[in-house]
């Protein structure tokens, strides 16, 4: 009882509702479905206990099931690791150097970014996965990178196994006729198997089948999209934000020239930083080692000063149609129902008069922030996310350089 009272903390329990989520109940629906399949069908195809080859195949899906299933709870229930709620760098001075997030009462340290699903500023932030219901950060990132690994390795292992059930299965049953070729799934074999292989076991078996090898694509590709940037040391969202540097230099003609500061030079240097034999990573997600050529706030520098080139490129909207934030808007038209952006981004409500500050676009949607009243931007409200563009018209006048709006240095 000890052990149990130690162990279920309202901690604990608040964690256990991320799996309470359409994307933990499929993947833990497919690796289920997936797992045991392939093990009803090995034992139909290759029972374990004749040969020991049997035996290590059906040892073999036992494992990848555990291994599959231990990175992706530590993916899940580790989590990222968080920036303390209110925290400030040791010296003082950086703070110039850093962007204040209004929701965490706090600085955002080096490599963190605060999270809208979380409400929390994660340290070293990948991306927010709807898979583990968590985000992909500096404590789980390796979990996170060996559970897409293990997945489709796992899932070709079945893949296999469902295949040569189904051809081991079907070939004493098939009888082929001048132009037709017939299958009795009633023909007994002569080695009658342990289970039958009825035609509710092959439609199980075929869709099993198709889920492994969706799985083994779409996950393996996802695999090697991380693995591209843990070998440079980098993050999704650093990826993007260097990009933008680029950018924003070739823009500006201002001949700097910017070197990502987290790269080490080496690919086994930055694979280390992920991966160790502890499980840790290395660092304490708030001070990272750098180029020699870098310092630590070379990153959250060029982002202050991409914020700053935001700002000034934003255009100011005013909105001539209300919208009440639907995802699909069908009143708005049928490409702007169709066209909706494929993100879990918000959507903002907005009503008649009010003035949007639009950042980037589509041909029918359109992101940007909603300029607030004094108070508001004093409670630490903000508002920005998607909106129709046909609810918007520009203005004839720019204010979006204006101080009341241009509040730097805000999550």
């Amino acid at each position: 009882m000890k052990f149990l009272s130690g162990f279920v903390t309202f901690e604990n329990l608040h964690e256990v509702r991320r799996l309470c989520h359409w994307g933990p109940i499929i993947a833990l629906s497919v690796i289920a479905i997936c797992s045991t399949m392939a093990i009803l069908d090995s034992i139909i195809w290759y029972w374990p206990l004749d040969t020991t080859g049997g035996s290590i195949n059906f040892l073999m899906l036992i494992n990848w099931t555990v291994l599959i299933l231990y990175n992706y709870f530590n993916a899940m229930f580790v989590g990222p690791g968080y920036i303390p709620i209110g925290w400030k760098p040791e010296n003082q001075v950086d703070m110039q150097y850093l962007q204040y997030c209004r929701v965490c009462q706090g600085y955002k340290a080096p490599r963190s970014h605060h999270c809208r699903k979380c409400n929390r500023c994660v340290m070293k932030m990948d991306h927010h996965c709807p898979w583990i219901n968590n985000c992909c950060g500096h404590l789980n990132h390796a979990y996170f990178t060996s559970f897409l690994l293990l997945a489709p390795l796992g899932c070709s292992h079945a893949a296999i196994i469902f295949i040569m059930t189904m051809y081991t299965q079907l070939y004493e049953r098939i009888s082929f006729g001048w132009s037709t070729v017939k299958i009795d799934m009633s023909a007994v074999r002569q080695f009658q198997p342990l289970m039958p292989f009825s035609v509710p076991a092959f439609a199980a078996t075929l869709f099993a089948l198709g889920l492994a090898l969706g799985t083994t694509i779409a996950v393996g590709m996802l695999f090697f999209i991380q693995m591209k940037v843990i070998l440079r040391n980098k993050t999704s969202i650093e990826t993007w934000i260097e990009e933008k540097a680029k950018d924003r230099i070739q823009h500006y003609q201002t001949g700097e020239e910017f070197i990502f500061p987290y790269d080490l030079g080496g690919r086994w240097l930055n694979f280390k930083q992920v991966f160790t034999w502890s499980g840790t990573p290395k660092g304490d997600g708030t001070v990272w080692p750098v180029h020699p050529k870098c310092h630590q706030h070379t990153l959250t520098i060029e982002q202050l000063k991409q914020k700053a080139d935001k700002r000034v490129r934003s255009v100011q909207y005013q909105v001539v149609e209300d919208y009440n934030g639907a995802c699909c808007p069908l009143s708005k038209g049928i490409q702007t129902f169709f066209r909706t952006p494929c993100t879990e981004e918000p959507r903002i409500p907005m009503n008649k008069g009010d003035i949007i500050l639009a950042t980037r676009g589509t041909k029918w949607w359109m992101y940007g922030d909603k300029v607030l009243s004094e108070e508001e931007m004093k409670a630490g409200d903000r508002v920005r996310g998607w909106f129709p563009r046909r609810c918007v018209e520009k203005c004839h006048y720019d204010t979006a350089a204006n101080d009341s709006t241009s509040n730097k240095k805000v999550n």
